[in-house]
């Protein structure tokens, strides 16, 4: 099964911040969605959610940051319940041991609020929610920016073992090349809110065709970062 979307624009304020897009992403790929700050990645993020959940498609979603998941006064066991009721599970039906296990949160106490566990395992926490039902995509929208490097190498390996043999396709968006680099098997090219180039990482990252994919490949000295 191949995932189709048509024609995704967004206009802002008068202008256009995403201009006419479609997209097929086949079952089981790894891609990532880059681009510089304002270039529209983000947007079409939230576009294409929008058009496969109208489709009837299952598509989770994982924010930047776990503040934007989870909410501070609510006990992580309480989110993990949200969580099943919204996916239409009975209590306790989604498989916590075996996602906990995958993401190496299993030591947490679900009795406490996100503020008792780390940011590391916050995130993970959030990436096991999104991965309850095992939706037909997940979009990762700058997942690891609120990590520091070691960290996110470690949450993103985790979840790159879990996927492997799964149906579940992967939408990375980043900025950050390094992250892309090693975790994708294909690149989507944003600019002021147009998909300017599509194709395979290495050719991008080697071989750029446009202006925004060289400059995002120019400055190599995201190749030693670990993640």
């Amino acid at each position: 099964m191949t995932l189709s979307v048509s024609g995704l624009s967004a206009v802002r304020s008068g202008r256009t911040i995403l201009h006419p897009t479609s997209l097929e992403i086949p079952l089981q790929i790894r891609i990532g969605l880059v681009g510089s700050s304002g270039s529209g990645k983000s947007t079409l993020g939230h576009a294409l959610i929008d058009d496969l959940r109208a489709q009837g498609h299952t598509v989770a979603h994982v924010p930047q940051s776990p503040d934007e998941a989870l909410d501070p006064l609510r006990s992580m066991a309480f989110h993990w319940r949200e969580a099943e009721t919204a996916l239409g599970l009975p209590p306790g039906s989604a498989d916590q041991a075996g996602l906990f296990g995958a993401l190496k949160i299993e030591g947490g106490d679900l009795s406490k609020r996100p503020w008792g566990w780390s940011r590391g395992m916050q995130q993970r926490f959030v990436i096991a929610m999104a991965l309850i039902g095992n939706p037909d995509l997940i979009v990762l929208d700058e997942p690891t920016s609120a990590l520091d490097p070691v960290v996110a190498a470690a949450t993103m390996e985790l979840l790159s073992a879990f996927l492997t043999g799964k149906d579940t396709a992967m939408i990375l968006i980043t900025h950050d090349l390094g992250l892309a680099a090693r975790r994708v098997e294909r690149l989507m090219v944003m600019d002021a809110g147009r998909l300017v180039e599509t194709g395979r990482t290495e050719d991008i990252l080697e071989r750029p065709k446009t202006r925004a994919a060289n400059a995002l490949s120019t400055h190599r000295n995201w190749m030693v970062l670990p993640c």
